[in-house]
This record gives C-alpha cells, structure tokens and sequence, in this order.
C-alpha cells in the first residue's frame, strides 16, 4: 500500500492524534469514531474531517474497505472486543492501554495477530516519554552500567478528578502498564511471574463494582533469564499524592531517580555522592520532519483545547506512538510494543491483582 489510511476511534482523547496522522506523509485519509452525532460531527468540523470519514458506528468503519488501520481510544472494557473485531476484519489495530482486562482476552489477540500477520501495537505512552527514551540511551551506551533494579510507580486519585463512572472502583493493576512497561522494556526481559500484594481499605461505595478492596497495590515481578527482579506500585483511590508516573533505575556506574515532585528534576547519581539534578531534553530528532514540532513541550496547536496540547502530555510520547505504529505496518515488521510484548505487560498487573486478591501467591504468566 502506498499511503495508510486510519480511524480514531473515541473522540475525548483520541483527538490528539488525528492532527499527527493527519501531518504524517506515510497516511492518506483519516477517520473518525463516535456514537454521539453532533459531537461527531463538530469534531469533525474542528479537525477537517470529510463527512463521508465521520462514522457513530464502529461496525461501520469496520465495513469500510478505505480503511486500513482502526486507533482504539475507548473505555478500557472495550479495548479487546473491539481488537478482535478490528483483525476479524482484516484492519491493523491499535489500542491504548491496557491491551485487554483479563488473560483469556490478550490471548486470543495474540494469536488472532499470529493467525492474521496483521499489525497490533499497544499504544503505551510511558515507552516513549522524554524520561524514558533518555534513560534508555544511558542503558543502550553501557554509561549506567549492568542494571541491577528497577521500580516503577503509577499514584493517582480518580475519585477526585471527575473520570467516568466506569473507573470507580476499578482495580489499581488492571490498569498498570504506565507502571509496568517501562520496567520491562528497559530490562529487555520479560516477566516470569508476580507476587501482588494489596494496601489499605477501599470505600464500600467503590467496591462493589469489580469487588476490588484495595485502594493501593504492589506487585513484585521477576523478569524470565535475568537476575534482576523489579518493583510496581499503583494506586487508583483515596490516597493523597500528587499525580505521578515514575520508574528508577539502579546499574552499577549510574542510577536514575525520578522527580519527587513535579518539574523539580530528576536525580542522576554518578557514584559515591554524587548526584545532580537532570532534565530529559526533547526527542524531536527520533522523528520524521513532520512530526517533530509535536513532541516539544511549548507546543500547543489550540489552546483552546486541552486536546492539543501535545509537548505537556505524557511527555511528548504521542507522535512517537503514531511513527512507530504506522512504520510497523508500511515495514512489515512487529513494533515495539507488538501483542505479545503487550499482553505480557498488561498481564503482569491483571495477575499481580489476582496474586493481592490471593494473599501474595505467586503465580506465573504465560508465554504469549
């Protein structure tokens, strides 16, 4: 195929993306998803979505032979369903996180991609954050040495944000990749098993949902051919801290600690004492042309709209996701974060929940 033509599909979030496959030059038509007509359509009015690209109803984009590739941006519950029927019907899919709630689900997207040779990629942000990206090149040059640990922390308070009704309650670790992947991918290995233990008492009010009681979990993860064990931590609920999604990294000529506190810096310790404070410079020289001015932190495209304020969300990852999304396809190659890469982060925290359900058994994952 010459150009790849996409869908978004959900447009709260999803409309920070379409400006980035709309300037990608490997794209040709993009699409978009939502049940709500007049949104639909004042989204598409917003963006310069043609009104035969405008769709409420996802089976319909499925339907439509112009489309190549469908970007998942729904509820979490959704994410696996609407996979499955993307590669059922022949499209490229990829969704944000987490890849699926439950084993059974990653699974069958595992090998559907097999059966298929269709392209899956989870659209994990902490992968490709400024932070991230800047650690990895300390690891990839041998400057931070043999890494010995890794821990990594995802602190929120949703109860206090106004989220939709479907996140109260919702298990700290089905939705732990922010924490997870970075261990994972960092390390070059992937995990083996978990032990899960749960922290504090969860309101009887945000209980009863998904009959989760924790407010807070830790997972311990011991990565497959390695003598390195790593650390996650998550809290969703009715714990006071700043919002932060973090990883350190220990190796034996240098650690990386992440910022207490927000725009502080982070800290770099270089042996003995000594230790500064560091800020990862932006990655706009691992992009194409086009996307480079979307990973700065001053850009905004409508400030007007918090939608767009690509350089101050998720540390500049989002036009690094859509490069390597579509790259993946038009290669013919497996992305990074490729379906069993994904399914194994996202199972690492599904079964470190049901590990803290257990009591801190330790149960192993499969292989995907």
């Amino acid at each position: 195929m010459s150009k790849i033509n996409v869908a978004l599909i959900g447009m709260n979030f999803g409309k920070e993306f379409v400006k980035l496959y709309q300037s990608h030059p490997d794209v040709g038509d993009v699409a978009i998803c939502q049940r709500d007509g007049a949104a639909l359509q004042a989204a598409g009015d917003e963006l310069g979505i043609p009104a035969d690209l405008q769709f409420t109803s996802y089976d319909d984009v499925l339907k439509d032979d112009r489309v190549d590739a469908v970007h998942i941006v729904t509820p979490p519950a959704t994410h696996a369903e609407y996979t499955l029927k993307a590669l059922n019907a022949g499209k490229h899919a990829a969704s944000t996180v987490p890849m699926g709630l439950s084993v059974r689900e990653l699974k069958d997207i595992c090998m559907l991609t097999e059966k298929t040779g269709l392209t899956y990629m989870m659209m994990e942000t902490a992968v490709y954050t400024r932070e991230f990206l800047y650690v990895k090149n300390l690891v990839d040059s041998g400057r931070l040495g043999k890494i010995q640990f890794v821990r990594g922390s995802h602190m929120q308070d949703m109860g206090l944000e106004g989220w939709p009704e479907y996140w109260l309650g919702f298990p700290p670790f089905w939705y732990g990749t922010h924490a997870i992947s970075p261990l994972i991918i960092i390390s070059g290995k992937p995990a083996e098993y978990v032990v899960g233990h749960g922290s504090g008492t969860l309101s009887e009010n945000l209980r009863g949902r998904y009959g989760s009681p924790y407010p807070v979990e830790s997972v311990t993860i011991k990565l497959r051919d390695s003598d390195v064990t790593a650390e996650a931590t998550r809290s969703l609920y009715e714990t006071v801290r700043q919002y932060r999604e973090s990883f350190d990294v220990y190796g034996t000529k240098m650690a990386y600690e992440w910022e207490q506190i927000a725009d502080e810096g982070a800290a770099l310790f270089e042996g003995g004492e000594s230790v500064r404070r560091v800020f990862a410079p932006d990655t706009d020289e691992l992009l194409i042309e086009e996307l480079k001015p979307y990973t700065k932190r001053e850009v905004i495209l409508n400030k007007d709209n918090v939608s767009f304020i690509q350089g101050a969300g998720h540390g500049g990852s989002h036009p690094h996701l859509v490069q390597e999304f579509v790259a993946s396809i038009k290669e013919g190659r497996a992305p990074l974060l490729d379906a069993a890469t994904s399914a194994n982060i996202t199972a690492a925290g599904i079964l470190g929940h049901e590990s803290a359900l257990a009591g801190g058994e330790k149960i192993y994952l499969p292989v995907f």
